[in-house]
């Protein structure tokens, strides 16, 4: 057991945080006529009552401040079959919807086919958390494909599950 501190190296506390899978979500919308997007590996569903769900963006995104000015926002939960996209979307240069079908909806709001999970959600609170930025959203519609199986982040790589239990 690694005692963990404000003195352990981050690395060491990545790889532990990493043994936990997570799926991963694009958020996207557009702003001024641009379309802006990010990736986000710790998508959570926070409340049924009022819908809410949640990510955490790091202190350091550029693309961030650009995104909570949208009146909504696109989260699309990605699909086995996306690795490609989520590499291009992160990306910090480039056309970072290249390789994507986005589709805008009546909002603003951006979600990329072939997700099994798309919602349309607008920010509904934010806290800062250590060297990061916790962003709630209230979710206002959604679609969904259960049956297709998700991308999953897991030891820093991305895969795809395997089977059922």
């Amino acid at each position: 057991m690694i005692t963990i501190d404000r003195t352990t190296d981050p690395r060491v506390l990545r790889t532990a945080f990493s043994c936990f899978p997570t799926g991963v979500a694009a958020l996207c919308a557009e702003v001024d006529g641009e379309l802006i997007g990010m990736a986000a590996s710790s998508f959570t569903c926070v409340s049924l009552d009022p819908a809410l769900v949640s990510v955490c963006i790091q202190n350091e995104s550029r693309t961030w401040s650009r995104l909570a000015q949208a009146r909504r926002l696109g989260v699309s939960v990605l699909g086995a079959d996306q690795g490609a996209i989520v590499r291009t979307i992160s990306s910090r240069e480039g056309d970072r919807f290249a390789g994507t079908e986005p589709m805008l909806l009546d909002g603003g709001a951006v979600v990329l086919r072939g997700a099994p999970l798309w919602l349309e959600c607008s920010l509904w609170n934010t806290m800062q958390i250590g060297d990061h930025l916790l962003a709630v959203f209230e979710v206002h519609g959604a679609d969904a494909e259960p049956d297709r199986d998700p991308l999953v982040f897991h030891a820093s790589a991305f895969r795809v599950l395997e089977g059922r239990v």
